[in-house]
């Protein structure tokens, strides 16, 4: 799958999905992005998810933890933000980002379906 296809199955096959993103973090800015809404700018959220991404990763290093990060959630009183870094075939530098409407979704299942996403996205 291409970025485009990828983020239309996010928001297809990830009950509760507001929007998607995927982000590059060495210069915060987002290769793609699918929905949204006016109270959800995905371009910006896309930028300051970099640094948190960034920050987990410095102090990572600080405390000397060789493991990769495999993703990173942000729960908000009605929405969960799932950060997944992609792994291996171009996607160094990279995660997909979803915004799921807490009510609506299963977390269980979304990060499940963001790891099948990943392992067919082709960069």
């Amino acid at each position: 799958m291409n970025v485009e296809t990828s983020l239309k199955e996010a928001m297809t096959s990830i009950e509760g999905s507001v929007g998607a993103a995927l982000v590059d973090y060495t210069s915060g800015m987002a290769l793609g992005t699918l929905g949204g809404s006016k109270d959800l700018d995905l371009t910006v959220a896309a930028a300051g998810n970099t640094d948190v991404i960034r920050a987990k990763t410095r102090t990572m290093e600080m405390l000397g933890l060789k493991e990769d990060i495999e993703d990173v959630l942000i729960t908000l009183g009605n929405q969960y933000h799932l950060i997944r870094l992609l792994k291996g075939r171009g996607g160094n530098g990279l995660f997909l980002y979803i915004v799921l409407d807490k009510a609506k979704s299963n977390l269980a299942m979304a990060r499940h379906q963001l790891k099948r996403i990943e392992a067919d996205l082709e960069l």
